[in-house]
């Protein structure tokens, strides 16, 4: 037994003490196959899961590596039946591959036949796949590469992908790098994705993830198809591109709600992509407008279902998902695996932040207490209504204007859910408010005006979430999420981590309802950014007022 921060359970779980002398090294270890369950004060609880270590293995983790980490900082025996399960588990991976064969074009083969022969007996592929060339190749339907990566998964046998992809039609694009250079893990992130050929990007907000986009444009120097989530994110794609490499405005289109351009470059918005007319998405016909090269998706943790479902059909072009957190509430993490590709590289936050590329950031969770009467009528709502009634509990709205005096002249950001509490709170805080029925120039207009100090306090609903640049933000006031939502939790807290002119470290405020659903929220959105490194201090409401 030696004196490690880790205990190692049999039920794949692994219990990390916070407050050990090891604890930050155990946990940057452990998290490229790990993933964090619970974060209370003093334990952390992780598990082990098949995808898990499979991501980890297409990163370049192998078996070894992981049963060494284990070893190393396990404060017990590890079981032995835990680290035989680590080994095998991750050699399911690529037992299974999909390559193209020169006469018979894409084939599933394998060196384990018994696994070739179990997946074949299997109902969920029934009808992706063709004749038998020989024991240990089989014929695959052109057209159901994708959907037969989906089920393989499922049946706990994640093929590898070897079966290449299409140039596309070529178009220059080069990085200018001039009075600028992409940083190391940018470059060392890019070149991840393009040596994997597709897969997923996970770097923090404000590390640049729109820069790494640009450079693997740069290598396959092809038509591009990008997706995101708003125009206001679109339109910064496009600024940032024309500002960072060779392409000219004229070459980048817009295909939103408003604008319908198809260019070299294009980039759509997830929301017009997924519109329905007459029970048809007409608008998937963009996939086939061009014969594109790279398919670019944005904030990839965010994909709707019909996205999924037309990326099972574009598996022979090259697609890099990029995201802050692979998290999905969804439980859908399997499907970005299959579809858009394995996680190719990931950056832990606080070595970005030691890097002095992301500003570092003071967590601060404030509990307010609701009145007797509100109590009683959260305590008789039915359940679907009591999260609303705690979130929007008017005590909120006094500590908001606390937090918001106590940081007059910071660019400060407070974010909610409930738009009639955002209403409520941009009146009595006398601000602007942002919502998704504020129209696109009056949004451009009010993030211009903060970004520029003409405004220094805004109010804000989930639109601001993602892909939306404010550098100076200094302070985030969060009143209400989408119930527990890590990885709404983990972009709130984004919007502030881009580095300071002056070097001041950012502060980000949960303010939440204590004795209810509210508080049991807070701690799961937490979970994420605990993951990372980063610790809530817990305070009091009444200790502002005093």
């Amino acid at each position: 037994m030696n004196d490690g921060p880790l205990i190692v359970q049999s039920d794949k779980t692994l219990l990390l003490e916070v407050d050990h002398e090891q604890a930050t090294d155990c946990r940057k270890a452990i998290a490229p196959f790990a993933e964090l369950e619970r974060s209370p004060e003093h334990i952390h609880t992780y598990r082990l899961t098949p995808l898990g270590l499979w991501n980890a293995r297409a990163a370049g983790h192998d078996a070894e590596q992981v049963i060494d980490t284990l070893l190393a900082f396990s404060r017990y025996a590890v079981p032995h039946a835990l680290l035989v399960d680590v080994a095998e588990t991750m050699a399911r991976y690529g037992r299974l591959r999909l390559e193209k064969h020169p006469v018979h074009g894409l084939v599933l083969a394998s060196n384990d036949r018994p696994v070739l022969e179990e997946v074949l007996r299997a109902k969920r592929v029934q009808g992706m796949l063709g004749n038998r060339i020989d024991e240990d190749t089989v014929v695959v339907h052109a057209s159901e590469r994708g959907n037969l990566k989906q089920a393989l998964l499922k049946l706990g046998w994640p093929a590898e992908d070897f079966a290449g992809y299409v140039d596309g039609e070529a178009h220059p694009i080069e990085l200018k790098e001039e009075g600028w250079a992409l940083r190391a893990y940018q470059r060392e992130a890019a070149e991840s994705f393009w040596h994997g050929g597709s897969g997923v990007v996970v770097l923090p907000c404000g590390a640049g993830k729109t820069l790494v986009g640009a450079a693997a444009m740069a290598e396959a120097k092809a038509t591009t198809l990008i997706l995101v989530t708003n125009t206001v994110s679109a339109r910064q794609w496009k600024d940032e591109l024309v500002r960072r490499t060779s392409l000219t405005a004229d070459e980048i289109g817009e295909y939103s709600g408003s604008v319908k351009e198809v260019r070299p470059v294009t980039i759509a918005t997830y929301q017009v992509m997924t519109t329905k007319r007459g029970g048809v998405y007409k608008h998937l016909e963009l996939l086939d407008a061009r014969d594109w090269g790279l398919i670019v998706y944005d904030e990839v943790h965010l994909l709707p279902a019909p996205i999924f479902r037309m990326t099972a059909n574009l598996q022979a072009r090259r697609r890099l998902g990029l995201t802050a957190t692979l998290v999905r509430e969804d439980g859908r993490e399997g499907d970005v695996f299959s579809l858009i590709g394995p996680k190719r590289y990931d950056a832990p936050w606080k070595d970005i932040e030691a890097q002095g590329w992301i500003a570092p950031a003071d967590c601060v969770e404030v509990r307010v207490s609701m009145t007797s009467s509100e109590r009683m009528a959260y305590a008789t709502a039915d359940p679907d209504e009591r999260y609303r009634l705690a979130s929007c509990t008017p005590s909120k709205t006094r500590v908001a204007e606390l937090l918001a005096e106590k940081h007059a002249g910071e660019p400060t950001l407070v974010i909610g859910q409930y738009l009639d509490q955002l209403d409520e709170l941009a009146t009595y805080l006398d601000a602007p408010v942002i919502k998704g029925e504020t129209p696109v120039k009056e949004r451009q207009r009010l993030f211009e005006a903060f970004r520029t100090g003409e405004i220094n306090l805004l109010v804000v609903s989930k639109v601001a979430n993602f892909s939306i640049d404010l550098p100076e933000a200094a302070v985030a006031i969060q009143v209400s999420g989408s119930f527990g939502s890590r990885q709404e939790e983990a972009q709130r807290l984004g919007r502030l981590l881009r580095p300071k002119s002056d070097g001041r470290t950012a502060r980000f405020y949960a303010v939440v309802a204590r004795d209810s659903v509210d508080a049991d929220f807070a701690q799961n959105r937490q979970r994420f950014l605990a993951e990372q490194g980063y610790a809530y201090r817990i305070t009091d409401a009444d200790d502002l007022l005093t």
